[in-house]
């Protein structure tokens, strides 16, 4: 198992939340709690921000390292452990590669990160969740589907928007993209 589909176990037996209870609060399927439970990857972002809320916990809880109470400094020389999460509908890994920013820092309410994000395969879906997303393009182009809307971003654009509203965010670039993202999802 992951380590963050064990944090969710350990959690939900703390609680005495059953898989039922889960997915009722978290407005997945028992299906899909099932299968995030039962698999080694780290279930997708949207579908780890929903846990984190019908648990009643912040999102870093299942992302952080040890924790630390004052400021969180990454040097660009130090190697920064990438995370993968899955396609919240297949459960294969997703076409985004996150880099946490700020992994140790205690209490945080933003989950800053960098993402590579490879050429769209055709095969990803939208997502929603409660919260808030910004999205600065480093290196490529990117295409954003928010609601009935297309935005094509290139190096130095950005966008703020509310993650409630259902979208995807694909590289259009052969080589992919890199973006800077700040999500936030209220506790």
């Amino acid at each position: 198992m992951s380590t963050v589909t064990d944090k969710i176990k350990i959690i939900c037996a703390d609680k005495n939340i059953s898989v039922k209870e889960l997915a009722e609060g978290s407005g997945l399927t028992v299906e899909q709690v099932n299968r995030i439970c039962e698999s080694e990857k780290i279930p997708s972002l949207s579908s780890l921000i929903k846990i984190s809320r019908a648990l009643g916990v912040r999102l870093g809880t299942f992302l952080d390292d040890s924790e630390q109470i004052g400021p969180v400094v990454n040097r660009g020389e130090d190697k920064q452990q990438m995370v993968t999460f899955t396609s919240h509908q297949t459960n294969s890994n997703s076409h985004m590669d996150f880099t946490s920013l700020a992994a140790s820092k205690a209490g945080r309410n933003m989950e800053p990160f960098l993402i590579n994000i490879q050429t769209d395969n055709g095969n990803e879906a939208r997502s929603s969740h409660e919260g808030e997303e910004f999205l600065f393009v480093l290196e490529g182009s990117i295409k954003v589907n928010y609601g009935n809307e297309s935005y094509i971003l290139k190096q130095g654009d950005s966008i703020y928007y509310d993650s409630i509203v259902d979208h995807l965010v694909t590289s259009i670039d052969e080589n992919g993209a890199k973006i800077l993202a700040v999500v936030y999802s209220p506790a």
